[in-house]
């Protein structure tokens, strides 16, 4: 479900799949060839959302802001994965953040890192680029390796070539 809130509409690129159990709501922005999958919410309705391009959202997910202090920022092929939240924080290009993983107001989660499953991200946490982060609440365990780098890639290219077969499954069942 897309729809408006107080007047404004998301803006999604006509490349982006928002699958119809998903719910997109306010002064939403979704980039080119990015996703948003089922059952997952990017609401935003008291602050904006941005979400850059070749980025997936999947099951699940949960994309909020805080009003007049947090908006969301979500850089371009990233990842968030299966019921994670997201809250009022930035996640910058190349990331993923692992299923059922938390981030808190005012996280900054640097480019090419890696938030483990089921990790808390407290509020203001300052990750720098290229690290993983895991626990409750996370810490910097180390930096990523040149392999889970390469399967950070992975990630965002298998979604970006998923999106496009489910895009045309909805084609041909339109006509």
């Amino acid at each position: 479900m897309i729809r408006p809130f107080r007047g404004v509409w998301p803006r999604i690129a006509e490349t982006a799949f928002v699958e119809e159990t998903a719910v997109v709501v306010g002064d939403v922005e979704i980039g080119e060839h990015s996703s948003i999958w089922f059952h997952a919410v990017v609401r935003a309705d008291v602050h904006f959302i941005r979400i850059g391009r070749d980025t997936n959202i999947q099951d699940g997910a949960v994309v909020h802001v805080t009003g007049g202090r947090f908006p969301a920022r979500i850089g371009d092929r990233v990842t968030i994965g299966h019921r994670a939240i997201v809250h009022g924080c930035t996640i910058g290009d190349e990331c993923l953040i692992g299923m059922g993983a938390i981030l808190l107001d005012g996280a900054v989660i640097g480019a090419r890192s890696l938030v483990a499953a089921g990790a808390v991200v407290r509020e203001g946490m300052q990750v720098p680029p290229g690290s993983l982060v895991a626990g409750v609440p996370a810490r910097i365990v180390r930096e990523l390796t040149e392999e889970e780098l390469r399967r950070i890639e992975g990630g965002w290219q298998g979604y970006r070539a998923l999106k496009d077969h489910y895009l045309a499954e909805r084609v041909r069942a339109t006509g």
